[in-house]
């Protein structure tokens, strides 16, 4: 099952016995984690029938001469909050979050297995998957087949997928957003789902219903520079416009956190290689060419569109070469970096990418 479908069935009051959510993105497991601990009990319920325990928890143990001291959680510890049975309620709730650092993780085996009817069981597994190969991965496919369990597997995002969620979760907020305005978001954010919501969550906080979200709109309420950003610098460097390539990169220099030369790097090349395929394709109706270049929209297609009179293909070459040239340089092979910040090393790239 995917978040939407687990969150559907939630809403509609099926609540299974087990639950597995891990993987490498958290915002989903969050997301889920959340809504169970605020739904499937009461709050007069939710007393003796609630128990959420870490994976990192310590317990007091006593000593065989009578001291305490304090030792990782283990599976009986577990086991016992599991076993229990509910009070004055239909069922009880226990969570184990950071799964990952359990250390007894392998012997929850045997209670996925049997799991007592009357718990609710919920295992977070952030950072990592639990492998299908694993005695618990199997364990737990087993009881999904049977209908007992729900498994939520999420992996983060690439790159290019981020747009089109921003796109979808403020659709969801009932709002638009240009195409451009996304990608300034995602270029400046980056694939962690959790902070994305929190700078979207400012729009959906101070925009109107059906309101269409601008670049100058995520200027004024998220912060990022509609200007003076890495994909308005390829956007100038890809349009030939030297003066305002000048522009972005003195903001840069004096903010260097902004444009990172390894970021700009894996941005540009990631721009010049799509170029490259453009004119190997660009021949080819809308549809296939979007598909070849693996962009969402046609809007995106007019940069390259204009890229293209400026950058044939063997120019473009050239500039793969260049790029590949200042990654290795910024990571110091065969070049001193001692008193070059990133800010020179931009100049000088993007200087030798549109004198190519």
């Amino acid at each position: 099952m995917d978040y939407t479908q687990i969150m559907s069935a939630l809403k509609a009051g099926k609540v299974a016995p087990l639950y597995l959510l891990h993987g490498e993105e958290t915002y989903y497991i969050d997301q889920i984690t959340d809504y169970l601990e605020n739904h499937v009990l009461t709050e007069a319920e939710k007393g003796f029938n609630f128990t959420v325990r870490h994976g990192r928890d310590t317990i007091k143990r006593t000593g065989a001469q009578g001291g305490t001291f304090n030792e990782p959680i283990d599976f009986q510890v577990i086991y016992n909050d599991l076993s229990r049975l509910p009070m004055m309620a239909a069922r009880q709730l226990v969570i184990l979050k950071e799964g990952q650092a359990f250390k007894d993780l392998n012997k929850l085996v045997s209670y996925v297995e049997k799991p007592v009817p009357t718990t609710v069981f919920v295992l977070c597994h952030p950072g990592k998957k639990i492998s299908k190969a694993t005695k618990l991965g199997k364990a737990f496919a087993a009881q999904e087949k049977a209908g007992k369990a729900v498994i939520l597997e999420v992996k983060k995002l690439y790159d290019n997928q981020v747009p089109q969620w921003i796109d979808g979760y403020l659709r969801d907020k009932q709002l638009k957003i240009r195409p451009d305005a996304a990608q300034l978001i995602a270029e400046n954010v980056g694939t962690d789902l959790s902070k994305l919501t929190n700078e979207l969550d400012k729009l959906a906080l101070n925009l109107p219903k059906g309101k269409e979200v601008t670049a100058k709109l995520v200027e004024r309420f998220v912060g990022i520079s509609r200007e003076y950003n890495i994909f308005e610098l390829q956007r100038a460097v890809g349009e030939r416009d030297v003066a305002k390539a000048q522009r972005i990169l003195t903001y840069f220099k004096a903010n260097p956190k902004k444009g990172p030369l390894v970021v700009v790097v894996a941005t540009f090349y990631n721009f010049f290689s799509k170029l490259y395929m453009y004119h190997a394709a660009s021949r080819k109706p809308e549809k296939e060419l979007l598909k070849t270049l693996d962009l969402r929209s046609s809007w995106f297609l007019k940069e390259y569109r204009a890229a293209a009179k400026y950058y044939t293909a063997p120019r473009t070459e050239r500039v793969l070469g260049i790029l590949r040239e200042y990654d290795l340089k910024g990571k110091g092979v065969d070049y001193n970096l001692t008193g070059t910040g990133d800010g020179e090393l931009l100049r000088e790239l993007v200087w030798k990418i549109v004198h190519c």
